[in-house]
């Protein structure tokens, strides 16, 4: 067995153990696809995954106001007090932090392994969601750019 079918197989146990279904289920899929020899894939998995994995939250998202849920004036409402206006400007750091993280690991690739350990710790013994790799990583960089400017650097 190659060393990354064992780490595969360590993260289908340790995501068992943390009752973690997503990094279970990730670990699986990858398991299978490596095992099928389709490791051709797993490039356009790696390239892909984060925009369709996107693409899916943002529709899961989205689906009150397809289904009509939400409805206008719910949307006037939410900006009517001040907790609106936090979650606006929430939005708006995210995706700004998405942002920088998606720069961050462009251009130092190698953070992903601890960005990948940590999600995994923060879902095993934080019982957290493994959704955020690319705020993982705006987070990383802003840390690494404070400490920079504390150090002078």
């Amino acid at each position: 067995m190659l060393y990354g079918d064992l780490v595969l197989v360590a993260l289908i146990v340790i995501g068992l153990i943390g009752r973690s279904s997503i990094i279970t289920t990730a670990a699986c899929i990858l398991l299978i696809v490596k095992l099928a020899h389709l490791d051709r894939y797993l490039p356009a998995i790696e390239r892909r995954g984060i925009e369709l994995g996107l693409l899916f939250l943002t529709l899961a998202v989205l689906v009150p106001f397809a289904s009509g849920r939400v409805q206008p004036k719910d949307i006037m409402d939410a900006f009517s007090g001040w907790i609106g206006w936090v979650a606006l400007i929430g939005g708006a750091i995210g995706a700004f932090l998405n942002s920088r993280g998606l720069e961050t690991l462009k251009a130092d690739p190698q953070l992903i392994v601890g960005i990948v350990i940590g999600s995994i710790v923060g879902v095993v013994l934080l019982r957290g969601i493994p959704v955020g790799p690319l705020m993982a990583a705006g987070i990383t960089a802003v840390i690494v750019k404070l400490v920079q400017l504390l150090a002078g650097k």
